[in-house]
């Protein structure tokens, strides 16, 4: 009895190794989506990722030769857009016993099973840190979908968290030439002091005020896939309801022209 605690012991301990944070040096930057424009400038939404050889050295380095990858192909996807992920792979990770499965998907057959790898290993913890990241909006030289950025992402976020105690978070302030009195919605998540909590269930939010192209799209949306909570953009006061009630610069909590710019379905890899 007392070699099963000390095995089911050990075990607590190897998850806990798998799912620690992996250190800042193999996280990596890629800019998500084209760049939108604001003042003039040019900004682009960069997420964090790390490579399927990083998942790999965790794993050796953990559980040496106690885990095993199988990858399933998966039917072929059609797409007019050689752009979009046409390739899918089903990855099936076995770690002492332990089974997790995830699909991933790519232009071609090493993206998607890289793809697949990295997302069945996240259902062990690895790199499960990155969901925490916040938005990180960097100014790029153009309007391309692979314009370069102006600043390592990894700085830029790095200065944005440690400006969260000043709630100096707007997108004008991350220019150093920009005058003192210019402003901009901030960009970041929730993190920023003044963005609010979801009105349905008071969850944190993504803020889309930069990057949506509908002005009368909703300024935040619930992070939470079960909740549709929004917030609209602020009305003029003295505006009207549907019921012909004031609305005095609050916001609907809901509508059909419901248009969001950030799926939140997305994993950062």
């Amino acid at each position: 009895m007392i070699a099963r605690h000390e095995t089911s012991v050990d075990k607590v301990d190897i998850w806990a190794q798998l799912s620690a944070p992996l250190p800042a040096g193999v996280i990596s930057w890629r800019q998500d989506g084209r760049a939108v424009q604001r003042d003039g400038k040019y900004f682009a939404r960069f997420v964090a990722y790390v490579d399927a050889n990083t998942v790999r050295e965790r794993l050796d380095a953990v559980v040496p030769g106690e885990w095993d990858l199988t990858l399933e192909l998966l039917p072929t996807l059609a797409s007019d857009d050689h752009d979009d992920a046409n390739c899918s792979f089903k990855a099936r990770l076995q770690i002492l016993g332990v089974i997790r499965e995830d699909v991933g998907t790519g232009r071609d057959y090493k993206s998607a099973a890289t793809d697949a790898f990295k997302r069945a290993a996240v259902r062990y913890g690895i790199a499960h840190e990155l969901y925490g990241y916040e938005q990180n909006w960097v100014r790029v030289d153009g309007d391309g979908k692979y314009a370069k950025p102006l600043e390592d992402p990894a700085e830029s976020y790095a200065r944005r968290l440690a400006r969260i105690g000043r709630g100096d978070l707007s997108i004008a302030n991350e220019d150093a030439g920009a005058p003192e009195t210019e402003s901009a919605p901030a960009v970041t998540g929730p993190l920023a002091s003044e963005e609010p909590s979801c009105p349905k269930c008071g969850g944190r939010m993504w803020d889309n005020r930069l990057s949506k192209r509908n002005p009368k799209a909703p300024d935040y949306k619930c992070r939470s896939r079960s909740c549709d909570g929004v917030i609209w953009p602020a009305r003029a006061s003295g505006a009207t309801t549907g019921g012909g009630a004031t609305n005095g610069g609050t916001e609907p909590v809901e509508s059909p022209m419901a248009q969001y710019s950030i799926d939140t379905n997305e994993i950062p890899f």
